[in-house]
């Protein structure tokens, strides 16, 4: 990469990473796209998915006290068998419509559980199944598989101190997967350490802002990131369409 695409990805990894360590998700969101841009689609999904599968390892190192590992392990089961499925759909639907259906489907769940609350349809092992399983599709097919964990687990009264480590765990199987499917991404050592040193400080600027945010303040934030995720999806998906 040039210079200037350099310090592009650099800059977009370090906001993802900071997004995500306040948040718990983001980090496809913010700096997905700017890979995927820069260094091209094959190469830019790659980088994105060995990235955040390092940023969630880094994270959860951080959290990991707060972690509810068996509700994290009951979402990666239906979210593995859904990905075969939704990579099936990806080769053999048009790439518009499919993004604007999933990204719609990501804002409604959460739209649906933060006016619903505690009457969600996301509660008890039916509705953790289909948010596996939904986020596990939608991750393959549009690379957003946040919002509808993020609805599972407001439907649930999750905490940010426990939703935050128990999705890393979530997000790192997934990311482990993809890049175990694809292989890693061809960049040079020196664009390896940059890269890796911006999520170093985007996590540590990430903490500050976490510390600061109040519980209610914190839930906003998260819904916010989690509805933006799913915007960006019908946003591309119409472009293309």
């Amino acid at each position: 990469m040039s210079t200037g695409a350099t310090i592009l990805v650099v800059c977009a990894v370090l906001a993802g990473a900071l997004t995500q360590r306040a948040t718990g998700l983001g980090f496809a969101l913010v700096a997905a796209p700017f890979l995927v841009v820069i260094a091209g689609p094959e190469t830019g999904v790659s980088l994105g998915n060995t990235l955040s599968a390092m940023l969630c390892a880094v994270v959860l190192a951080r959290t990991w006290r707060h972690t509810w590992w068996r509700q994290a392990a009951a979402l990666a089961v239906p979210a593995a068998i859904a990905v075969p499925l939704g990579a099936l759909v990806v080769h053999s639907l048009p790439a518009g419509p499919l993004l604007v259906l999933v990204g719609a489907m990501g804002m409604a769940a959460v739209a649906m559980v933060v006016v619903s609350g505690r009457r969600s349809p996301l509660r008890g092992r039916a509705g953790l199944v289909t948010a596996g399983s939904l986020s596990g599709f939608m991750n393959v097919t549009a690379g957003v598989g946040g919002p509808m964990v993020t609805a599972y687990a407001l439907s649930q009264g999750w905490s940010r101190e426990v939703f935050v480590p128990t999705v890393q765990v979530y997000l790192l199987f997934l990311n482990v997967v993809s890049v175990a499917t694809k292989g890693l991404p061809v960049l040079a050592p020196g664009e390896w350490a940059l890269c890796s040193g911006a999520l170093l400080v985007g996590v540590v600027a990430g903490e500050l802002v976490n510390r600061r945010l109040t519980p209610e303040a914190g839930r906003r934030f998260i819904i916010a990131v989690a509805l933006a995720g799913g915007a960006a999806a019908v946003i591309r998906g119409a472009v293309e369409w």
